[in-house]
């Protein structure tokens, strides 16, 4: 690839200048963020035409990393840094315009209106988050729950999924039950399985529901729609999903499932800057769920999704490079992303069936996997293997020691490559 198409090349000092140059005139200020995103938006198409392959010079990953840990925390592409970087530079060039004088409100509303593209939603049933977990957290503090009622999830609920319903179980009087997903079985489930799994554990007191709807433990993709309807057949009043695995990583229609929260973080898959989510809140919500934050937007935004993110100073430079992020993942393509995602998957299983020594550990199933898998090791701790892959051969996975499991977590992006899978799976014997 010529130097001229680079999608991270940098943007000359005089262009620059052009584009982030202070001036006093609002629609100037505004033209000049759009001259950002035009040229960032240009960038992006160029990394688009790229070979998946060839995709991963659009990063800053140290060279000869083998990154497959995107599951944990993404990486940008340069393109995104780089607007960042220039939203950065154009807020410190006056301050007050670009945090209280409304500098950024016509990219706001696209990056809104973008990630409810991305969710399957409505642009006013977003609200724009730092993580999953603060969104639950909303939940577990904000939800009509009382002495009596239960909030139901499994095994596989991640713990920003589930100590905030925990630690305010005691001070608010609701109960909270953790039921067991049989981890050995989850290779041969069918979709009918895992909704029939939930179904069995919900009460007559039951009345919410939390799952996610790709675990990070093994990648059990659950069935979104099929599980909310059996779910409120059952009497369950709040059904709330983490989806912080699967913005970015898969095609999403929220709205269609009759999903209460979607709740998202932008730091994986989405390769946005850290720090960022975004939530789906069904407007069945808006009249019961007390805020978390309160500042002076309650009255502004009262019947709004927004009331939820009142934050008062916000850091609206990385809001708008998540605008950037977004775009960068449409230019690749969601359903070619998504097959990539399969190939790279099939390549994995295929690999782990034929190695002595490692057994698959995830659904088998394109329907309920995603790009993340659990290849779990017959001899040594998978977490000294895991820190021998990357302290001898820069090879980045997550470990799990849990007990029946033993396993090496991979979650490769787009870019990574069957080579590197084989790597994994070759010196991870060597390594146990």
């Amino acid at each position: 690839m010529n130097k001229q198409s680079t999608p991270e090349m940098a943007l000359s000092r005089r262009r620059f200048l052009q584009v982030v140059g202070a001036t006093a005139i609002s629609g100037s200020l505004l033209a000049s963020i759009n001259d950002v995103r035009a040229l960032v938006d240009e960038q992006a198409i160029v990394a688009a035409s790229l070979d998946f392959e060839q995709l991963a010079s659009a990063y800053s990953l140290t060279e000869n990393l083998g990154y497959l840990n995107h599951a944990s925390i993404g990486t940008m592409p340069r393109v995104v840094q780089q607007a960042h970087q220039h939203y950065l530079r154009l807020c410190e060039s006056n301050p007050w315009l670009y945090v209280w004088g409304g500098g950024w409100d016509a990219g706001l509303r696209a990056v809104r209106e973008a990630t409810a593209r991305a969710l399957g939603c409505q642009a006013e049933q977003v609200a724009l988050s730092h993580n999953t977990t603060e969104t639950f957290s909303l939940l577990a503090q904000g939800l009509p729950l009382q002495a009596g009622d239960e909030v139901l999830f499994s095994s596989l609920n991640h713990d920003g999924a589930s100590i905030c319903w925990q630690q305010q179980a005691s001070r608010r009087g609701f109960s909270v039950r953790r039921f067991a997903v049989p981890l050995h079985d989850v290779v041969s489930m069918s979709a009918d399985d895992v909704v029939a799994l939930h179904v069995e554990q919900i009460r007559e007191h039951t009345r919410v529901l939390v799952f996610p709807h790709i675990d990070n433990l093994i990648g059990l993709r659950h069935p979104l729609q099929q599980l909310v309807q059996a779910a409120r057949a059952k009497g369950v009043e709040f059904v709330c999903v983490d989806g912080a695995q699967t913005l970015g990583m898969l095609p999403l229609d929220v709205a269609a499932s009759d999903v209460d929260v979607y709740a998202c973080s932008a730091h994986k898959w989405m390769q946005a800057p850290k720090g960022l989510g975004a939530s789906y809140i069904h407007a069945r919500l808006l009249e019961v769920l007390k805020p978390m934050w309160m500042t002076w937007g309650q009255q502004r935004w009262q019947g709004s999704v927004r009331v939820f993110e009142d934050y008062g100073t916000r850091n609206f430079p990385e809001l708008m490079a998540f605008g950037d992020a977004l775009q960068f993942q449409q230019q690749l393509g969601r359903g070619r992303k998504l097959e990539r995602y399969q190939h790279l998957r099939q390549q994995a299983m295929d690999m782990v069936d034929a190695t002595a020594g490692l057994v698959w550990r995830s659904p088998r199933s394109d329907h309920l996997a995603g790009s993340l898998y659990a290849v779990g090791l017959q001899q040594g701790r998978a977490s000294a293997t895991a820190q021998r892959l990357f302290q001898q051969h820069g090879l980045v996975v997550r470990a799990f020691d849990t007990p029946g499991l033993n396993s090496l977590r991979l979650s490769p992006n787009v870019f990574n490559t069957t080579q590197e899978l084989q790597r994994v799976m070759q010196l991870a014997i060597a390594a146990a």
